[in-house]
């Protein structure tokens, strides 16, 4: 069976420093994140058949050329799947920004779509640039030609979609971030789809925050 693979993108300064780092096209991959991008390859030799796709941000392009280079693949760009945007807390790294931060995500996992990070992104909008893009994938080439398809992308809305489209507890998707190259692995089903993996990083720090904000 076919699967949807969603990739957090490498490691880059801004997830080191704990900046919030949205906006396009944004921070490129540090040497150790272009590592995981070659590390991943190696340790998926099963993607080389599979369709290989990236966000418009930098750091998910340059993580899908690493893993390209040992695949021997093509990558497709696609636009509508890159990190929400954080708007007013952009290029922020304080405590503060990140627990307002942090208040908007929760409220978007227990179910308030039109929450707003102040200049930024709600989750209905999200879904309505993303999902429309795994519609599209999923038709052409998971359930169509029965391809696995790799879809490099971001943290944050990678749990947010994930737990969309798989109906799975919210309160797992909140805590269980992902680290840099973890991935959520989906299979579809008759009316949701279900999660095979979820990459889990290290959970939080002494606050209950994440290392990496955007995991």
């Amino acid at each position: 069976m076919a699967r949807l693979h969603l990739v957090r993108h490498g490691e880059t300064t801004s997830n080191v420093m704990r900046i919030l780092d949205t906006a396009l096209p944004g921070a490129s991959l540090t040497d150790f994140g272009a590592r995981q991008g070659v590390r991943f390859g190696l340790e998926h030799p099963d993607g080389k058949p599979a369709v290989l796709a990236h966000s418009v941000a930098s750091r998910a392009r340059q993580t899908a050329d690493m893993i390209a280079s040992v695949w021997e693949a093509d990558t497709v760009e696609l636009d509508g799947v890159h990190e929400v945007q954080v708007g007013d807390l952009e290029g922020l790294s304080d405590k503060e920004s990140h627990e307002k931060f942090h208040d908007v995500v929760t409220r978007w996992h227990h179910g308030e779509l039109a929450a707003r990070i102040p200049g930024g992104e709600s989750l209905e909008m999200l879904h309505e640039r993303y999902l429309p893009v795994i519609d599209e994938l999923t038709r052409k080439y998971v359930t169509g030609e029965g391809r696995d398809v790799y879809l490099v992308s971001h943290g944050a809305a990678i749990r947010l979609i994930a737990a969309h489209l798989s109906g799975i507890d919210s309160e797992f998707a909140l805590k269980n971030y992902l680290p840099n190259t973890g991935s959520v692995v989906l299979e579809p089903g008759d009316t949701r789809w279900t999660v095979s993996r979820w990459g889990v990083a290290d959970l939080a720090d002494g606050d209950g925050s994440p290392a990496d904000p955007m995991g």
